[in-house]
């Protein structure tokens, strides 16, 4: 009887030893959650609408399995609508936290601050409520620099141009041929009042003048007696830092020219109880609108939504939650949470979501990073609130209502 080889047997167990242990490793690599941060400015409906879209989209990516077998850890930090939080909130979450992406920001101030951090720290950067067009255009003078950034909502132009394309299909045919602009002094609205004395007067509507006013009005009177003083149609709206204060003096003042344009946190039902009711008749623009099937998902979206939160989604739930799905196609894609590769994921993007179809535009676009916008992509929506309900009014191939404006808006008659 030979003796047994107490060396190869020895061998045998530590490689088994050294196997199980590569396999646990692996299997704990697998599980390890991916980090991903959301910055928002909690204090608002957009802002927190950013958060719950993200908060939706997580739990449901979760509960199908992750990202290649990872759980998603989300971490939500409110950067009260400073640029000086939001930069060390930015900071830590990339440097402590260790999150592959951060997606957020409804202000255009405070994402054009934490861009240039995005870029510095190679840190994926989805921005999916601010619309000012400098965002995507400081991506295209410096795409190797800056190629982090992406920016998942539209640009102001784009906004101005839809509002303008519904303004031609609704209003105009009511002979409402005139208009006020009447923006907050943001940065946001100062590409959307360009886009908006360009393109209203192609629709017919001639911009009889433009006021803008400090975000900390609390008295429109005087503006409104001014605008009455010129006789529009319409006032032409860019307001998302504002909304409550203007809207319900228009109604209480029964200013007789109707509110159209972009009254963006009048696009979430909570804005309802917000200035008790006084937002009937409000006509606004919005990327996407509840009980509207714009796409397969929409609905969907809207129904978990408001289960979830008890209110109907704001604009920016539905770009967040579309660019977390995104995003996390962009890493199951490519297989990997490293900045470049997450980038290139994204460059790929090309899915449906709940506002339309979802691409990004490339390095040689005006609008780099931008999503694409127009027929076959994303082209917004219209609501007008009716006895307390956001109704759809454009395109009118979706529309589940008609325009009408209160008794007080003579204008329209």
């Amino acid at each position: 009887m030979s003796k047994p080889n107490i060396k190869r047997g020895a061998g045998i167990a530590l490689a088994a030893i050294l196997a199980a242990g590569v396999s646990t490793v692996a299997v704990q690599a697998a599980q390890k959650p991916i980090v991903i941060g959301v910055t928002a400015e909690m204090a608002t409906i957009p802002g927190k609408a950013i958060a719950n879209g993200a908060t939706l989209a997580v739990q449901q990516i979760n509960a199908a399995g992750g990202i290649n077998g990872r759980p998603i850890k989300l971490i939500i930090e409110d950067n009260h609508i400073s640029t000086t939080d939001a930069i060390r909130s930015f900071q830590r979450m990339t440097r402590q936290d260790h999150a592959v992406a951060i997606l957020g920001a409804f202000t255009s101030e405070v994402a054009l601050a934490v861009e240039p951090w995005s870029a510095r720290l190679h840190e994926p950067f989805l921005i999916t409520g601010a619309a000012s067009n400098k965002l995507a255009e400081y991506v295209h003078a410096d795409y190797a620099q800056r190629k982090y950034i992406f920016h998942a909502y539209l640009p102001a132009a784009y906004l101005a141009q839809a509002v303008c394309d519904s303004t031609k299909d609704l209003l105009v045919p009511m002979h409402m041929t005139t208009a006020v602009v009447l923006s907050e002094d943001a940065a946001w609205t100062k590409p959307l009042d360009a886009g908006y004395d360009n393109c209203l007067p192609k629709v017919g509507v001639k911009v009889l003048g433009n006021i803008r006013f400090d975000p900390n009005t609390t008295d429109f009177t005087p503006i409104y007696q001014k605008i009455e003083a010129m006789h529009p149609s319409m006032i032409m709206a860019g307001w998302a830092h504002v909304g409550v204060q203007p809207t319900v003096q228009w109604a209480e003042q029964k200013v007789p020219v109707a509110l159209v344009g972009i009254n963006a946190q009048a696009g979430s039902s909570l804005f309802w109880k917000a200035t008790n009711g006084a937002t009937e008749g409000v006509l606004t623009g919005n990327t996407s609108a509840p009980g509207v099937a714009i796409t397969p998902k929409t609905i969907p979206f809207t129904d978990a939504y408001n289960k979830a939160f008890g209110s109907d989604p704001a604009y920016s739930a539905y770009s967040t939650y579309d660019a977390m799905y995104a995003l996390a196609a962009a890493i199951k894609r490519e297989k990997s949470t490293k900045p470049n590769a997450i980038v290139a994921g994204l460059e790929k993007t090309d899915m449906v979501g709940t506002q339309g179809r979802l691409e990004f535009q490339g390095k040689s676009a005006k609008f780099t990073h931008a999503l694409r916008y127009g027929p076959g992509f994303i082209t917004g929506v219209a609501i007008q609130w009716q006895n307390g309900v956001q109704k759809c009014v454009w395109p009118l191939k979706l529309a589940n209502a008609k325009v009408v404006f209160p008794s007080f808006v003579t204008a329209s008659k």
